[in-house]
Order: C-alpha cells, then structure tokens, then sequence
C-alpha cells in the first residue's frame, strides 16, 4: 500500500516548524527518523493532512552537559547516541540501550526524541526515560514547556506532548557516586521489539546500602511502566540481602495492563519480565558495589 496523500513541510528551524504546527493543528505529524512514522503511513495505519519533516533543524541535533543533567536534540540519531564518549561517561543506561534498538541501519536513521515520541511501551528509550526520571522539553509558538517523564507517556502510541508541541530535547540527570547500570530484554530475534525488558540503574553508599534504585519496564503495559514500588523496597536495604529473583518478583508484581499477542500471554511476559530484571538487578549491583 501506498499512503494517502499529504502536504510535505521542511522547515529549517525550530520557530518554524513550531509555526507550521500550530496552524495546522490536529491534522499535522512531525517526521524525524521516520523508522516507525513512515511504515505506518504506508500501511495507513495514520493518516495525516500535514507532514513536518524536522530532519533539516540543526538546532534539535546535539549532546551537552546542561546544570548537571545530559541534554540531548531530539534530532539526534541513536547512532549518534550510541557513539558519544559523553552519554557513555554521563548516562550509561542510555548507551546500553542504544545498541538493542533495530538494526544498524534504523539506527542511523531513527532519532531519540522520534523514539520517546512514538511512546512505544516496547521500545527502550521511553523506559530509560522515565527510569531516570528524565525531563522533556516541549516547544511551542506559545513558548517552551517542561514534561517530566512520568507525565509524558499517557497510552500507547501517545504522549502528553499537544497538537502544536515539538519534542525539542531531553535531560537526563547524571548520576554520580557508586552506581550500576543494565539493560535486559528478551526477543525472538535480535533486532525485535522486546517481548519483556529492564533498564535499571542503582546507587550503594559506603556501606554497600541502597541509596537510589530505578526500574523502567519494557514490554509491561499499555506505557512505558516503572516499578516504583520495588524501588521504594530496596531503597536502605544491603545490596547482598537482596534475592535477585525477589527482586525481579516484586517489579512485576503490581502490574496491570501486561499485553497479550501470538508472542506470549500475560502472565507470560510477566515471567519474562521477572528475569529480565533479576538479570539487570545482578548486573548492575555488581558494577555498583565494584565502583
């Protein structure tokens, strides 16, 4: 199939496309990577009357040190993420997820800001996200706008982001002390969406006591999930009390909008999820305790 037909924009700065999307309203899209706009298009799973190609804005490319946090544009390709020395140093939960996204190929194309975007709960950038409790900077021809993570995802495929709002770039915090990261996530095949997954980042103090624990589940819900209750359980703990798979237990435990499909029930992904954060909490607890 073919899409249907549309108006094709390429504005060059943010001001502009922010313009254009604001006099076009609900029948306009923003095109960054296109790795999951373009295919829907053509299976006209979407349909819109406008399309804002933002692939031209230098301003939504780039990757600095911002009051203590990373910034990084929206605009900035996971190829570019994945290869940048800083958000290897900065957010290492960010690096490790880079290279279990699709192929080489998507990403080299695809963008960070189009991937947290599209809000797929499968994906792993919107789980880094909202595990690190990273902040979205919206813009608009009304002026800019600050979403923190946990407010940005509110269903599949959707975000709080409005009709005329621009994903401009996202910060997240810079962890320092004793900490640990790891990603997790099993699939049929490399490059597959995730039937179940963890990013997970931990924080030990002197003494080897938890200070800071984040779990962002993939795959678990109709949004990118966070197992804030198991986090509030580890928290003051020793990190050698901790069973990792009670750890892993407990995340899934709560949650309540588990997907079903031809790859597996709920309760299977929830098992699934349960080991793939058991295998993150290992990983990351050892990392911490040797920093």
């Amino acid at each position: 199939m073919k899409p249907t037909q549309f108006d094709y924009h390429a504005p060059s700065t943010i001001n502009e496309a922010a313009l254009i999307l604001a006099e076009r309203g609900e029948n306009a899209k923003v095109l960054a990577g296109g790795q999951s706009l373009i295919p829907m298009l053509a299976l006209r799973l979407a349909v819109f009357e406008d399309l804002v190609d933002i692939g031209r804005i230098g301003e939504l490319k780039g990757i600095e040190r911002r009051n203590g946090s990373l910034w990084v544009g929206a605009g900035t390709t996971e190829t570019a993420v994945g290869a940048s020395a800083e958000v290897a140093s900065a957010v290492p939960l960010l690096a490790r997820a880079t290279p279990l996204i699709g192929h080489f190929q998507i990403r080299n194309r695809g963008t960070l800001g189009g991937s947290i975007a599209h809000a797929d709960p499968a994906a792993e950038y919107p789980a880094v996200a909202l595990a690190l409790d990273a902040t979205m900077e919206a813009v608009s021809s009304r002026g800019p706008r600050s979403i923190a993570a946990r407010d940005f995802f509110d269903g599949v495929w959707s975000t709080s982001l409005m009709p005329d709002e621009l994903l401009a770039g996202v910060s997240f915090p810079v962890w320092a002390g004793r900490c640990g990261f790891a990603v997790e996530e099993f699939t049929r095949r490399h490059g597959d969406f995730a039937i179940a997954g963890a990013a997970l980042g931990v924080e030990l103090d002197g003494d080897d006591r938890i200070l800071r624990c984040a779990i962002g589940l993939i795959g678990l819900g109709s949004t990118p999930e966070r197992a804030v209750r198991a986090e509030a359980a580890l928290v003051g703990q020793l990190v050698n009390d901790m069973d990792p798979e009670e750890v892993g237990r407990l995340a899934v435990a709560n949650l309540e909008s588990v997907p079903y499909d031809l790859h597996g029930s709920s309760e299977y992904r929830k098992q699934v999820g349960g080991v793939m954060v058991a295998r993150a909490w290992v990983a990351a607890s050892t990392e911490a305790r040797r920093a």
